[in-house]
């Protein structure tokens, strides 16, 4: 008998930014003006560009206390995020 794993899908965002285009650091305010907005525990879906928005947004959202619960490339120049809003 094949051992099965469960695998848990992906929360559903609450809310949706699209920041591609968006130079740093106005992606990360733009996106911690939204999370300000936001209550505890909701999802915020995040677009951002590959390259420093990818390595910088997260990172600066980790150190705010936010729980990032995924990064994954989506094309070749573009990320999608989803940050859990703890704080």
């Amino acid at each position: 008998m094949a051992e099965q794993t469960q695998v848990n899908p992906l929360p559903k965002a609450d809310v949706f930014l699209d920041l591609k285009g968006t130079p740093c650091p106005l992606n990360y305010v733009k996106t911690k003006i939204k999370l300000e907005e936001m209550e505890r525990g909701q999802i915020l879906e995040v677009i951002l560009d590959d390259g420093e928005p990818i390595r910088n947004v997260p990172l600066s959202l980790k150190q705010d206390g936010q729980e990032i619960i995924i990064q994954e490339k989506i094309d070749e120049k573009h990320w999608r995020v989803l940050v859990r809003k703890i704080k």
